[in-house]
């Protein structure tokens, strides 16, 4: 359902909230072993949560990727799926048509209609906060 530069992109931006908590900014490469990723992909992604002011680069020998404690609870997975992949996920066709609608609509539009409405109302209703403490209490992991 999400690309994988946006599951990346998840990924990365909950392991940089779990290190945020604990005042550590956290390296390109160090993100990129952690999310399984590769390092030059990883940099694109995390240049456009940069530019969505999702996550903060800080350049220099101490440098690398944060967030701001206060505001990982307002952040929304929402955003970061927005930040990467756009909102085309709430609108596109089940079966990758290019032309789906209520007009002319494939085999299964109403009921991916419902799975839609139900990943939007997930997407903007979950924050980073929730996300980034269940894998600090060992609850959800990122890696196995």
């Amino acid at each position: 359902m999400f690309s994988k530069a946006c599951e990346y992109g998840i990924k990365a931006t909950i392991y940089i909230a779990t290190n945020s908590y604990e005042k550590k900014r956290v390296s390109l490469k160090e993100i990129a072993k952690e999310i399984d990723s590769p390092v030059a992909f990883t940099a694109k992604i995390l240049q456009d949560l940069v530019r969505h002011q999702i996550i903060n680069s800080v350049q220099g020998a101490y440098g690398g990727f944060e967030i701001e404690k206060h505001k990982i609870p307002t952040i929304k997975l929402a955003q970061i799926v927005n930040a990467i992949d756009g909102d085309k996920i709430y609108s596109g066709c089940g079966l990758g048509l290019h032309t789906c609608d209520e007009e002319h609509p494939c085999p299964v539009h109403d009921k991916f209609k419902i799975v839609r409405t139900e990943l939007k109302d997930m997407l903007e209703n979950t924050n980073l906060e929730e996300l980034a403490l269940d894998i600090k209490s060992g609850t959800s992991f990122l890696k196995i």
